[in-house]
């Protein structure tokens, strides 16, 4: 009869089986965890860098302007990715009249490299969904197997002592509570993350709204022959 209680004990008198649903269990655990900590850092730095590049593109009133002070910006900045999208546009369409369809073209340029740059900012979601939603699942599997070989351990003793029949019935039970451990954080990290994911891309449209702003007016203003205005005051938006 089985009296370690603790749960490394359960663990080590458990079933083959059930041994291998805790063992995987826990790794999905890990992996969570290991998500949870590195896209947190990636979340958060980009949010606080993309923050600072939009207040300072804030004040160009030209994309020659945008362009000069992106140069400064980081060697990965999502905000020089976009203006250097509004300028190749632009040189792909030299010699066009055309303003209207260079800001359309433009425009699309600029959806989707905030399209896939969410895209890069999600993955990894798609782990924590799978391991939120099957964990609790796999879980049930590891208790009704080890509640099934405490019957058949019944069955062969031919006793129903609880002394005898409760170890095995924890055991099973531990598999699901482990079950439980890694669906719970990882439903809430993913819920966390698609917030955090949904707010970046947010801003990043803004940026980008601001980029394709600032192209809009110099191809009127070039169209109407006025030099663009070269003071510090911010753009408003909206």
């Amino acid at each position: 009869m089985q009296t370690d209680l603790s749960v490394w004990g359960m663990y080590q008198h458990a079933d083959i089986v059930v041994k291998i649903v805790m063992i995987g269990l826990i790794l999905a655990s890990v992996i969570t965890w290991a998500i949870f900590f590195s896209k947190s850092v990636e979340l958060i730095s980009q949010k606080r860098r993309l923050k600072r590049e939009q207040q300072q593109l804030a004040e160009a009133r030209s994309l020659d302007q945008a362009n000069d002070m992106t140069s400064a910006f980081h060697a990965k900045s999502l905000t020089s990715m976009l203006v250097n999208e509004a300028q190749n546009e632009l040189e792909l369409s030299a010699g066009s009249e055309d303003n209207e369809g260079i800001k359309e073209r433009t425009g699309f340029r600029l959806e989707r490299r905030v399209a896939a740059v969410g895209r890069h900012m999600g993955r990894g979601n798609g782990y924590l969904a799978t391991i939120g939603a099957i964990s609790p699942f796999v879980g049930l599997f590891g208790t009704v197997w080890g509640i099934m070989n405490s019957f058949i351990g019944i069955a062969q003793t031919q006793t129903t002592n609880l002394a005898v029949v409760a170890p095995g019935i924890a055991e099973a039970l531990l598999a699901t509570a482990i079950g439980l451990i890694a669906a719970i954080p990882a439903v809430v990290i993913y819920n966390v993350f698609a917030r955090m994911i949904g707010s970046f891309k947010a801003t990043l449209g803004d940026v980008a709204a601001q980029v394709l702003l600032l192209q809009s007016r110099d191809l009127d203003l070039s169209a109407s022959n006025v030099k663009p205005v070269h003071s510090a005051s911010k753009l408003r938006l909206g």
